[in-house]
């Protein structure tokens, strides 16, 4: 049995039958509002679990994904997300959305449990590809540090799954000579 977490406007209300009952709930701690048409009778959850639910074709990528998979001790300020270029523009600001061509958007794609909650997020390889790609928009000091959490790890990575992934990119000779350069 599954227990339910978060919950919609329209699940509270047909729970608690109108609208009254529902403040009342509020009111009594009975149920917590956690987000924008979000609630939850807890009243402290997991963030991954509301984004997981308002943006459930979104990635986590970049800074948070870094973190994540434990190649950076920074803690980010914002969730990155990736979408596809023609989805709707994300309006949160606690969200930084990266907006990637269909052709790019699938490659390394994995879902993961994280602190209880499961996550859509792109795996180490597709993340190493990410750094390699972002290295001229990233703080030196915080890239040095993902490249040389990396190379602690060369040999638990997937090199076949990043041949494949940088063949999906338009300047794979370069992405394969800079992972060549920084990472083996």
């Amino acid at each position: 049995m599954v227990i339910k977490m978060l919950y919609t406007w329209k699940e509270v209300n047909e729970k608690y039958g109108y609208p009254l009952k529902v403040r009342e709930a509020l009111s009594c701690g009975e149920i917590y509002k956690v987000g924008r048409g979000y609630y939850s009778e807890k009243q402290y959850i997991n963030p991954f679990l509301l984004l997981a639910e308002k943006y459930p074709y979104a990635i986590i990528t970049m800074d948070t994904a870094f973190f994540i998979h434990g190649l950076t001790d920074v803690i980010p300020d914002k969730t990155h997300l990736a979408t596809l270029r023609n989805a709707t523009r994300i309006t949160d600001d606690k969200v930084v959305q990266v907006f990637l061509s269909d052709q790019i958007f699938e490659p390394g794609k994995t879902t993961q449990d994280y602190e209880g909650v499961k996550i859509t997020i792109y795996d180490r390889e597709r993340m190493l590809i990410e750094a390699l790609r972002n290295s001229k928009s990233i703080a030196f000091d915080y890239y040095k540090e993902i490249i040389t959490n990396y190379r602690k790890i060369d040999d638990k990575l997937d090199y076949r799954k990043i041949e494949e992934y940088i063949s999906f990119f338009q300047k794979r000779d370069y992405l394969y000579n800079m992972l060549q350069r920084e990472v083996l």
